[in-house]
């Protein structure tokens, strides 16, 4: 069911009602702990990068229109000449008071120059990163109160992307694109299988598949600082400590990425990032019981497990 909501844009409604936004109606046997360990932010610092401003005032209930910054867009980029242009051209449209960050890293093309003539500002590495590590350098560099993640190999128009900053404007802390992956499949992908376990196991089985391991998401500076910016490498990992700490995260917006995508080449015929992204979904489900138990917070209902003792 979906609302039309201040702004203008249509909020996912599935998920919040009354006071309390997370409502035992998505998983009734789950019973979290309430007394778990604080988070505590992990400031990692990465010499000779580009850094900004890390504390924001608090983001307004609405867009500002007085000059003041409100969207940092952050596109990690690698060869992406061919795109690159034209995505910070829609992304410098989501909002009047808006900066691109392109943190471009090994590329071997014309990926730092095009960014730049497109009006970006550009953080230059001459070898990769790795994976994810540009989302954190971006956000490290970011000054909005809003931080926009996309993605420089696809092109989104700029209407399709306002309604995730509308979101966090209106008080989301993390806004995910509602988009769960093809699962009518005989064989599901294990990437799309490892991000519905994810968020079954976080209580949040209304999310689906929509993760911030996929573009496009936006979350805010509350989000960043409670959360803290090393964990931005691990997209997983920062969004179930996110749903773990309370933060409010939703989606609002489908866009079928998965379709928009190029096909990455293949080694000894397998991609090779997705034994790195399982892996961080692996990260995160660890995380998680380690924090709210083995069974990740849920019950074992009435059952009473009668064990015979091992005799010698």
């Amino acid at each position: 069911m979906r609302k039309q909501r201040r702004g203008g844009f249509k909020l996912n409604h599935r998920r919040h009602s009354g006071a309390n936004p997370y409502s035992k109606m998505w998983l009734p046997v789950r019973v979290p702990k309430l007394h778990m360990n604080p988070i505590s932010p992990v400031n990692g610092e990465k010499p000779g990068v580009e850094k900004g401003a890390q504390t924001g005032e608090e983001r307004p209930s609405e867009p500002s229109a007085s000059g003041k910054l409100l969207v940092s867009v952050i596109i990690p980029a690698m060869n992406e000449q061919k795109t690159i242009g034209a995505v910070i051209r829609e992304a410098r449209r989501v909002h009047p008071h808006t900066e691109v960050i392109v943190v471009e890293n090994g590329s071997s093309d014309r990926t730092a120059k095009v960014a730049a003539a497109a009006g970006a500002r550009v953080i230059s590495f001459p070898e990769p990163l790795g994976h994810d590590v540009g989302r954190r350098i971006g956000a490290e560099a970011a000054s909005g109160q809003v931080l926009l993640f996309l993605d420089g190999d696809i092109v989104i128009p700029c209407v399709r992307l306002r309604p995730f900053i509308q979101a966090i404007c209106a008080g989301a802390d993390i806004v995910l694109n509602d988009y769960h992956g093809p699962v009518n499949r005989t064989s599901v992908h294990p990437v799309v299988d490892a991000k519905h376990v994810l968020n079954i196991l976080s209580n949040r089985v209304d999310l689906g598949g929509a993760s911030m391991t996929g573009i496009p998401h936006a979350i805010s500076q509350r989000a960043l600082k409670k959360i803290g910016l090393k964990s931005l490498e691990n997209p997983p990992l920062f969004q179930a400590m996110s749903i773990v700490s309370g933060l409010r995260v939703m989606t609002v917006y489908g866009i079928a990425v998965g379709r928009m995508n190029a096909t990455r080449k293949k080694q000894n015929g397998k991609d090779p990032l997705v034994d790195v992204i399982v892996q961080d979904h692996l990260d995160a489900i660890a995380w998680i019981t380690s924090h709210l138990g083995t069974r990740a917070g849920f019950t074992d209902l009435e059952r009473k497990r009668i064990r015979d003792e091992v005799k010698p």
